[in-house]
């Protein structure tokens, strides 16, 4: 008697499994899903009903490298994160054998379908956007399966060597397009303000005579080059009343 006492309390004791918060377990009875436990302490009598455990919590995979071609047939390797979570447990066990191993398997294949979609420049420069793409594909194949997509990164994307040294000598090229072109808009506007100023000095008396009264302050403060300026008739006009030898030496 109190061997089937003890028998009976080893049964119960075995059957009890727990469940964490962030775990749901899918209930089997004589091979039939049967229900969904919830977390907490569960009973599953042995021989017939069995569980399995499914983890909820968003969970971060590391996408392999993969090699793809580009639209416009420049070979790349690259390689991404993708985050999901569980949300129907159930479906992620009768829907989909393995379903981590699934997720990994649809995401590679999306992954080298997306980048021959577009052209290395779109591959380079649109990065987020082919990113939401890819999700979006993935999480729509992945809904039957009880699995939510909620982000995927792309990486690293690596070019070939000689890929890399035709980008560098056209970013180069752009820097010399970028340079020229604003030196000549430098010389446009020095040119147009020095037209200006011509037009001001021949039409306003007196500036030519002013301007030439500066310059000669200017290169009168070096002393160590000797300078020979042909002083124009209508200056020594301006100086008629005056001793000329003295305003030149000044």
């Amino acid at each position: 008697m109190w061997i089937i006492l003890v028998i009976i309390v080893l049964i119960i004791l075995s059957s009890i499994k727990q469940i964490d918060e962030y775990e749901r377990g899918v209930k089997f009875t004589t091979g039939k899903f049967s229900k969904m436990m919830e977390p907490g302490w569960r009973l599953v009598l042995p021989i017939f009903q069995s569980f399995k455990k499914v983890d909820i919590r968003t969970k971060a995979v590391d996408v392999p490298e993969q090699e793809a071609i580009t639209k416009d047939n420049v070979s790349v390797k690259i390689n991404a994160v993708l985050y999901y979570k569980v949300f129907d447990a159930s479906k992620a066990i009768l829907a989909v054998e393995n379903f981590r191993y699934a997720v990994s398997q649809l995401a590679q294949t999306t992954m080298r379908n997306a980048v021959g979609a577009v052209s290395l420049d779109e591959l380079l420069g649109e990065r987020e956007k082919i990113s939401g793409e890819i999700c979006k594909v993935i999480d729509e194949a992945t809904d039957p399966w009880g699995i939510k997509v909620e982000n995927v990164e792309l990486k690293d994307i690596s070019l070939p060597e000689e890929m890399k040294r035709v980008i560098a000598k056209a970013a180069e090229a752009e820097r010399e397009k970028a340079a020229v072109i604003t030196k000549a808009q430098g010389e446009v506007e020095a040119s147009q303000n020095l037209a200006k100023a011509a037009e001001i000095m021949a039409t306003t008396p007196g500036a030519l005579h002013l301007r030439t009264l500066s310059t000669l302050n200017d290169i009168s403060s070096d002393q160590s080059n000797t300078i020979v300026f042909a002083v124009p008739i209508e200056v020594l006009r301006a100086f008629e009343n005056n001793d000329i030898t003295k305003v030149i030496k000044k």
